[in-house]
């Protein structure tokens, strides 16, 4: 139960502050830990967050397929796109 609400709220953090620019407003507040840990700036930044973002963003997706029951092209289908729309950046407005 506690690993299905930290999956749901890893997506939605991820979906939510997809919009925003990753060295200047983290959306995940796990990765900005970890990136203000590891001391980095400007490239290694950004890269580390988009990685981090993704990775968050696929586990939690990979909750939801389970959720739904999903398997075979179904799940892989439904977890790609997901991720993607987790992790599209917008443009500003």
């Amino acid at each position: 139960m506690l690993k299905k609400l930290f999956a749901t709220s890893v997506f939605i953090a991820g979906v939510l502050g997809s919009a925003g620019v990753y060295a200047q407003a983290p959306s995940n507040p796990d990765c900005a830990a970890k990136a203000t840990e590891k001391k980095l700036h400007g490239a290694a930044l950004n890269s580390f967050m988009k990685k981090c973002e993704r990775d968050a963003a696929t586990s939690a997706c990979d909750a939801a397929a389970v959720e739904k029951k999903l398997a075979g092209a179904a799940r892989t289908s439904f977890t790609k796109k997901c991720v993607k729309d987790a992790t599209t950046t917008r443009p500003a407005q």
